[in-house]
């Protein structure tokens, strides 16, 4: 490869024609840099695409990079017809949603305890929709399922990571903390 230019020009070709998240450390392996270097060229290409009129944008996803419409466009890729109709969240759908990602993993008898109510078919529309997904089983009696969130999560939320989730204001801390002292 003669240029960091060259490889901005590959990496988009890799992203686009890849379609889903490809790894850092897979682009590295392609375009024949270390990681480092690799991610100093795909943030200057966010910094482009931020920065220029273009209907695209380049996401980072933990650790991986995928190239997406910007959501300011939905309305217009829509009108082709081929993409899937966004159905939005109820509700109950977001809470649950909110505690999995605030606490993962955790166990539908832990969200239930702080929701108050049953949340089966929440949590089965949540995973249908690659918003949460089963990661194991807890070492409590019954070896109970653990939930946690996806990629898919991520990408849709507008997240590169868990850290960028919102941290919580302490009024929104759910009652079942309420006997935990906070030194």
């Amino acid at each position: 490869m003669d240029s960091l230019k060259d490889a901005e020009t590959i990496i988009e070709a890799l992203l686009f024609a890849s379609g889903d998240p490809v790894p850092l450390e897979k682009i590295a392996e392609i375009i024949g840099h270390d990681k480092k270097t690799t991610k100093v060229i795909l943030s200057n290409l966010q910094y482009k695409y931020q920065n220029t009129s273009r209907g695209i944008m380049l996401r980072e996803i933990n650790n991986a990079y995928q190239l997406c419409t910007k959501p300011e466009l939905d309305e217009y890729v829509q009108r082709l017809g081929t993409v899937r109709k966004k159905q939005g969240l109820t509700p109950q759908a977001y809470e649950t949603l909110a505690i999995v990602a605030y606490n993962q993993p955790v166990t539908r008898a832990y969200i239930e305890q702080i929701r108050g109510v049953n949340c089966d078919g929440v949590l089965m529309k949540l995973m249908e929709r690659n918003l949460i997904q089963e990661v194991g089983r807890d070492d409590a009696p019954g070896k109970p399922k653990l939930y946690a969130t996806t990629e898919e999560f991520l990408r849709v939320f507008g997240f590169s990571s868990l850290n960028d989730l919102p941290p919580l204001a302490m009024n929104e801390i759910p009652e079942v903390y309420d006997n935990i002292p906070l030194d």
